[in-house]
């Protein structure tokens, strides 16, 4: 059954044209520290740090998420855009907007505009206080002010968009006042689209189709050197209600279960109490965020070291085939313990058993498989699972199911030894049959499945979908609550709809134009021909049978961000045979040891920024390979081919392809 109805309403739109051409344009916002292009340091400086443009500062989650309401009659004829601040809650007062990146200045750098204005609210007197729930704040333009002399705008035209809000003083909730915003770029005629800067001084451009990876949600490239935080970012076409439901969402996904406290800041950010002595009794983590690192993947484990922020997934195989939960476990490991009479069950890596592979063109190659020690009883079967990025779920939601079932090829048609088939799981709250997206197997249907599954299995906390902490146990009563203070469906959904909304960075593989003599940053010294060639030998190896490089969402997601976009996740969703050397002895649902879903490869290039270095990034389910090198020399089965032609490639051809998947 699919997953969202024919005729799913929006919960917000985002765009529409008026009878008389007029494009009316919803841009969400939220607060940041500092500019977009602005670097720890001036641009002709030593290095000293990141910038402070993709940060989150206190109190980010309330009374600070806004929009604009950008009415452009140009297309209709017109001469002028009106734009309209939206206040999501509070009361705003003294928010300036500033426009059109001032390009004629060429010793413009990290910041520069060539208007400054403000929102004026003629209820007020003219005064710059806005409300929440009105649009009595706006502001007027009818030139390009790039242009000397001020030219008439036209379809087509760039206009860079910078809202600093403030709060009306003081603050309501004791946080701060006075904040900056993202930079968008608006293409007249067109809308809010994701940027790259060009020469000379990153002037403001519209970034290729190609590598718009997430579609119309694609996160503009970084200039304030913070890849770092790339994967925590909301989509870049959000709404303004959804960007409210944004923070929200991030809030619950960076409190602690057991006190309440913010990942960040937590002696200023406000106490969650709400959500404050949730944590069950046993537990892998307090808080989401501690197993997926800054939204990437779990912490990189050294041999000897405990598995913190993976799972370890047991049960036995039950009579009808399915899996049963572990008798001593239930359905993975608890490692950790909230009583100090009740010891850990930690889990850890034993040793790292390796292999040598010694490729065509005499290039060595180490292979590592870790081999784990349980403080308790071994279990009878078992798979470890590390966490993996969470950017880009609801994009991979919102993709029709007949479109995944079209791919796949249980009886292998075409004779290439790659089938693909659908992992068909059953909803725990509806019972119907869904097709699976989420998780190593594509055990998870939907987004508050994956959520309500993590949050009961890693931390213990209940949820309407399973009511009762006996769920981890897999007791046949576990739809009755058993009384625990689990979170709401509000929670849920806000938990949800945060994993739905985060962007996806865009594609790495086009130079940015840096002025001569400035430092340019890691992220961004790219060979976009090396990038190309890598691309088609990933192509001409057959990589691309189940890594489909491009799909297309439907119309029927309930956020309107996610729809009708063409996006670039490189996988199909199915699960594939990837043969002995991957395989665990734990199945999952009908998806037995040897079947794995296609890993999506966006945002792979980011991960050695995301999880601290390249020495800390870790690929396939246990997380056992240490490169992408590494990783496809683990594939066979179904990959065998795909496998082998690598191997076949020079090392040249090998740097090349690595390069490619080092640009997603």
């Amino acid at each position: 059954m699919p997953l969202f109805a024919p005729g799913t309403p929006a919960l917000e739109t985002l765009q529409y044209r008026e009878p008389d051409g007029t494009l009316v344009t919803f841009m969400g916002a939220r607060p940041t520290e500092r500019h977009a292009r602005e670097r720890g340091e001036a641009w002709d400086a030593p290095d000293s740090g990141p910038g402070r443009y993709l940060t989150f500062p206190p109190f980010y989650f309330q009374n600070r998420t806004f929009g604009l309401e950008i009415r452009d009659s140009v297309p209709a004829g017109g001469k002028k855009i009106e734009v309209y601040l939206h206040v999501n809650d509070g009361t705003f007062d003294g928010t300036t907007f500033s426009l059109f990146r001032n390009v004629l200045d060429p010793n413009v750098r990290d910041f520069g505009w060539s208007l400054n204005y403000g929102f004026n609210n003629p209820k007020e007197g003219g005064k710059p206080v806005c409300h929440a729930g009105t649009r009595d704040c706006m502001m007027m333009f009818e030139s390009n002010w790039r242009t000397s002399p001020h030219s008439p705008l036209k379809v087509g035209d760039k206009i860079e968009l910078a809202p600093a809000p403030r709060l009306k003083s003081p603050a309501l909730d004791g946080g701060g006042e006075r904040y900056y915003s993202f930079e968008q770029l608006y293409v007249v005629g067109v809308g809010v689209v994701p940027w790259y800067g060009i020469a000379p001084n990153l002037d403001s451009e519209p970034l290729p189709p190609a590598t718009l990876l997430g579609g119309a949600t694609t996160i503009s490239y970084n200039y304030s050197e913070e890849p770092h935080r790339l994967f925590q970012q909301m989509a870049n076409n959000i709404g303004i209600g959804n960007a409210k439901r944004f923070g929200e969402g991030r809030r619950l996904f960076h409190t602690s279960f057991a006190d309440g406290r913010h990942s960040e800041h937590p002696q200023v950010n406000p106490v969650f109490t709400a959500q404050a002595g949730k944590l069950g009794p046993r537990f892998n983590a307090a808080q989401c965020i501690a197993c997926h690192t800054a939204n990437g993947r779990s912490p990189a484990v050294a041999a000897g070291g405990v598995l913190e922020g993976l799972s370890v997934l047991t049960g036995v195989a039950g009579a009808d085939g399915r899996v049963a939960p572990d008798p001593r476990y239930g359905f993975n490991v608890q490692q950790r313990s909230g009583a100090a009479a009740t010891p850990d069950q930690a889990v850890r890596v034993l040793r790292y058993d390796t292999e040598v592979r010694t490729l065509p063109d005499g290039e060595r190659v180490e292979l590592r498989r870790p081999v784990y020690a349980f403080a308790g009883p071994v279990p009878a079967s078992y798979s470890v699972r590390q966490a993996p990025q969470v950017l880009g779920m609801g994009l991979l939601e919102a993709v029709a199911e007949a479109d995944i079932l079209a791919l796949a090829d249980p009886g292998d048609r075409d004779a290439d030894g790659v089938r693909g088939v659908p992992h068909w799981v059953t909803d725990p709250e509806s019972g119907q049959t869904r097709l699976g997206r989420f998780g190593w197997k594509a055990g998870k249907a939907s987004l508050r499945h994956q959520v309500a599954d993590a949050l009961l299995q890693d931390m213990g906390v209940t949820s309407p979908v399973f009511p009762s902490r006996s769920c981890q146990r897999g007791a046949p009563d576990c739809r009755v609550p058993d009384g625990s203070a689990g979170v709401s469906a509000a929670d849920l959904d806000r938990l949800s709809h945060y994993l739905a909304l985060i962007g996806v960075p865009a594609q790495r593989s086009v130079r940015s134009g840096y002025p001569a003599g400035v430092r340019v940053p890691v992220e961004h010294e790219v060979d976009p021909q090396l990038i190309e060639r890598g691309s088609r030998l990933f192509a001409q190896a057959r990589c691309t049978a189940c890594h489909v490089p491009q799909l297309r969402t439907g119309g029927t997601h309930p956020f309107a961000e996610l729809r009708s976009q063409t996006i670039r996740p490189y996988t199909d969703l199915l699960l594939h045979d990837m043969g002995e050397g991957l395989a665990d002895t734990l199945g999952e649902g009908r998806a037995g040891g040897r079947l794995w879903r296609t890993a999506p490869l966006w945002g792979l290039g980011s991960l050695r920024f995301v999880q601290g270095g390249a020495d800390k990034v870790r690929f396939l389910h246990d997380a056992r390979a240490r490169t992408v090198e590494e990783a496809v020399l683990w594939h066979g089965g179904e990959a065998s081919g795909s496998r082998q032609r690598y191997e076949a490639l020079s090392r040249e051809e090998r740097r090349a392809l690595t390069a490619f998947l080092m640009s997603l």
